[in-house]
Order: structure tokens, then sequence, then C-alpha cells
């Protein structure tokens, strides 16, 4: 298998597979998640991939909708070979399927919250985990009241330059700032066993979250990082939610709130590998905002993360 398969491997989304390297065209083809077949039905799988097109919650520019398609456009550059510095292949390792994107009415952003959670309960009910592609920050909320019916309370390894813990007491609202801080109050996570990684903005009330800040990441380097968040969350289930605005903007500038200072790709890549170990049971990488990125640099950061939040989820499922 190789470069000689690129010659006649296309469309490999829409066909049988379910696991090992995909070979065909980086430019053709239907662009799938790292090439995973389609299915909306998940049933035999390890792991599913969940689009979320939701960008109705958003304090400033909008253009997270269009996140999880070009997310998936980016990762059609890299299933040609195992994940770089992982002694594994979690592409031949583990049955993982593209379950396609959530299906909502537009027209009726309060209905979408629960239609989220329900498809989210839907795929965890298979004995399997998610990684989605987002969408604003506030589709997380309603992905851990699913996480947290399954697993109870769970801790949140968080990357991002904003906290999400802005007080917000009314419940229905749907903000993409404030879904950390209602999960708290809603004890779908417990912040004691949870962490924060690369803030940069400031929080009146941070209902006791431990945070590594992005100075913090620059002074004292990744793996200080990747073993205090070892140390904090310790065996509790791991939910990592990747705010791509945790990355500085000259990494990611195609995101609704960039704001400079923050962590550099080669840092978020070594913390990522350095929790390999941790109870991962899923994850999302949210607020890709193609719009404002003309080079596709942000999706394909975007496409980075999620395949290392996959890499997580297989590393603990597999016993590694």
């Amino acid at each position: 298998m190789g470069l000689e398969d690129a010659k006649t491997e296309v469309d490999r989304a829409l066909g049988p597979q379910d696991r090992g390297p995909a070979f065909e065209n980086a430019f053709g083809g239907v662009t799938s998640f790292l090439r995973r077949r389609y299915g909306k039905d998940v049933r035999g799988a390890d792991l599913a991939i969940l689009g979320v097109p939701f960008d109705q919650a958003v304090t400033h520019r909008p253009g997270a909708r269009f996140g999880p398609r070009a997310i998936r456009e980016a990762s059609t550059l890299q299933p040609y070979d195992p994940p770089y510095g992982w002694p594994f292949d979690p592409l031949s390792e583990l049955t993982v399927v593209d379950a396609g994107d959530v299906a909502f009415d537009y027209a009726r952003p309060a209905d979408f919250p629960a239609t989220l959670t329900a498809r989210v309960a839907e795929i965890l009910a298979q004995d399997m985990g998610t990684v989605v592609l987002g969408g604003d920050h506030s589709i997380t909320l309603p992905i851990l009241r699913a996480y947290a019916d399954t697993h109870g309370p769970i801790s949140v390894v968080q990357f991002d330059a904003h906290s999400d813990l802005w007080r917000d007491d009314d419940m229905d609202r749907i903000d993409h700032g404030t879904f950390l801080y209602k999960a708290v109050k809603q004890g779908l996570v417990d912040p004691d066993r949870s962490v924060q990684i690369g803030i940069r903005t400031v929080t009146p009330d941070r209902l006791g979250m431990p945070m590594i800040d992005a100075r913090a990441v620059h002074e004292d380097g990744p793996n200080a990082v990747a073993e205090e968040v070892r140390r904090i969350v310790g065996a509790a289930p791991v939910y990592l939610t990747f705010d791509i605005d945790a990355l500085d903007p000259a990494f990611a500038p195609g995101t609704g709130t960039p704001v400079w200072g923050g962590l550099h790709s080669w840092q978020a890549a070594a913390i990522l590998r350095g929790l390999a170990g941790l109870r991962v049971v899923g994850g999302d990488v949210v607020e890709v905002s193609p719009p404002y990125d003309t080079t596709g640099a942000t999706a394909i950061a975007g496409a980075h993360v999620a395949t290392e939040i996959l890499c997580l989820y297989a590393w603990y499922r597999l016993g590694r």
C-alpha cells in the first residue's frame, strides 16, 4: 500500500473500509474526517467523529458553522501515515466512523442543545466515545450533559484563551462564553479534577477551577504543564475540549475572538502528547472559523488537534 494506491483509491468514505491508512489524492474524493467511512449508524465502531455546525452563540465574529467542513477537508493531508510521535497507528487499531453532522433547525436555536445531547447520548450508548468538530464553544455544554449521564461528573481539560466561566444563571441562554460556568453549576463537571490551559483573559470568579495560563506554558514548558495536568486529573474520566483560540492568532487567525500571547502550535502538540495515559473518553475542537483565515492554517491546526484527541482516546481504549 502506498503511492500506487493513489491511482485507484477514491471516495474511500463511501466504501466499507473501517481501518487502516488512506492513500487517495488529498485534493479529491469525499472529505470525511481522515477519510474514515461515513455512516450515521455507528454500531460496531470504537469512536465516532461528529460534526456540529452551530455558531449562533458567538459574542463576536461568526463563521464556526463552517468549521466541521473545513476541518474534514484539512484532515485529508494526514491519513497516509500514522500520527507522528505516537508509537502506534490508531486508524489501524480502532474502527473510527465519521457520523456526519448533527441535524437541527437553524431557525429554532433554543431547541438545539437538547438535539445535540440526544445525538451524543445515542452514540455513547454504543460503548464508544466521540470526537466532535465544532462549531462554537457553546456546543460543549450539551455534549457534557450526555457524558455526565454516562460517566457521572466528569473532568474537563480545556485549552482556551478564555475561561468560559463568566457568570450566567439563566440556564436557558446559549452563550459560548458561559458553557463551563453552567456545567459546573449543574454538577456535570468536577472542578477539582479539571484544568484550563492557555488562559489569558480575566474571570472574576473561577469556581475553584485550576488554571495554567499561557504565560506559565511559555515559562515552564510543555512537559511541566502535562505533568501538572496529569497530577490534577488523576484517574478520572476526562473530556478534552480545545478552543482553537488557545493558539496564538499567528497560528490560528481563523477564530471568532482571537487573543494575543497564546500557545504556539508546537507547545500544544507537545502538551497533548504528554497527556497520553489519561482516561480520555471524548473531546472536541471548536471555534474554527474559516472565513477569517484565507490560508486554511486554522483548519489544519484543528484537524491535527482532533487527531491528537483521537490518539489519546485510542491510547486509553487500547490499554497502552
